[in-house]
């Protein structure tokens, strides 16, 4: 059996688990993990949430079983570490979903992840970047490779705040690295993305606008670290695939570095509970969350076009690389304030 064959039939077995999974999980967390709408919420009605988990458990079991049950030439120094450091992170998050944790705790957990991948697949010592060519950073890869595991972590769990938005991204950018893992004859790239990716579509379709249960920190945490270890762990063989990560999750990365700028400009605390990223204000402003989450979802397949683009070194691709994403950067942005502007003048 070829591993691509193998894996195409573990990612769907992960699938119907997860999916199967989050149905057997409702009825406890509508006992223990209900998600009551307040003046931050972006629902109306009471929700479960937790439902994560399922992804994480998914995700790691089909790492191991290929690992025990397949020849997959996967580094297990690297496997460990990623595990090990997810494991944590979602054990953390998972507290924090069924009471509140404080920020130095859950910090530390993101801190000790981003060690963890440090320490057991490297850090990002040279990338290549549109329009510079190659960077070596040496050993100032260390730091920027830390804040970038753990600014993703965070990031991503920003932005789990409706419905399907967090789920489908991870399913288009974990087929995307699963594409790009082929691509580059990385095992270890190609099997995580296609884990994340088919754990996810089998949460997704419980979590699609309406959602029965939400993700919780426990997933989204979770995602984002993954995703952030899978940037690291593939510019390892090809320093390309670190601005390929970023292209992946491009709309997810403006929209929180949009919004962190913004309040720390009004003196805000960047810490606090709100609803002001691009993506809330849209709902606010009007929008069903399934709009929102199709046009994040397509924004999100521009990014997977342009990154299989930068990898192969297409010509033009240091053009459309920055000036694709920056074009739709700014017009995201018009578009909430015009649909804010017509709201409030209505």
């Amino acid at each position: 059996m070829s591993p691509v064959v193998f894996q195409f039939g573990l990612a769907a077995v992960i699938t119907l688990l997860a999916y199967l999974g989050v149905i057997g999980l409702l009825r406890w967390a509508e006992q223990r993990m209900l998600d009551i709408p307040n003046e931050r919420s972006s629902h109306t009605h009471p929700t479960p949430r937790g439902g994560g988990l399922v992804i994480v458990v998914c995700t790691l079991l089909g790492l191991w079983l290929s690992d025990w049950f397949f020849a997959a030439r996967i580094p297990v120094q690297a496997m460990a570490g990623y595990s090990l450091g997810a494991a944590l992170i979602a054990l953390v998050s998972w507290l924090d979903d069924l009471r509140s944790l404080s920020n130095r705790i859950r910090f530390s957990a993101h801190a000790a992840g981003a060690l963890l991948i440090l320490l057991a697949v490297g850090f990002w010592q040279e990338v290549d970047l549109p329009f510079v060519g190659f960077v070596h950073w040496g050993w100032l890869g260390v730091p920027f490779t830390f804040l970038w595991v753990v600014g993703l972590t965070n990031a991503y769990n920003f932005m789990d705040g409706i419905d399907g938005l967090a789920g489908s991204q991870a399913v288009i950018a974990g087929a995307g690295w699963a594409g790009l893992g082929w691509l580059g004859g990385e095992p270890l790239v190609s099997l995580l993305g296609l884990l994340v990716a088919g754990s996810s579509f089998g949460f997704l379709l419980h979590n699609w606008p309406p959602a029965r249960i939400f993700m919780g920190d426990v997933g989204s945490a979770f995602l984002g670290f993954t995703f952030a270890a899978l940037s690291v762990l593939a510019a390892q063989q090809n320093p390309r695939l670190a601005v390929a990560g970023i292209l992946l999750l491009w709309p997810f990365l403006f929209d929180t570095a949009f919004t962190f700028l913004r309040r720390l400009r009004r003196r805000e605390n960047v810490f606090a509970a709100h609803r002001s990223h691009l993506y809330q204000r849209l709902v606010i402003a009007g929008y069903s969350h399934r709009t929102v989450t199709l046009l994040y979802s397509g924004l999100a397949l521009v990014g997977v076009v342009l990154a299989f683009g930068w990898v192969l070194e297409l010509p033009g691709t240091d053009w459309l690389a920055v000036g694709i994403p920056s074009l739709l950067c700014l017009g995201l942005w018009r578009s909430v304030v015009h649909r804010e502007y017509k709201l409030y003048r209505d």
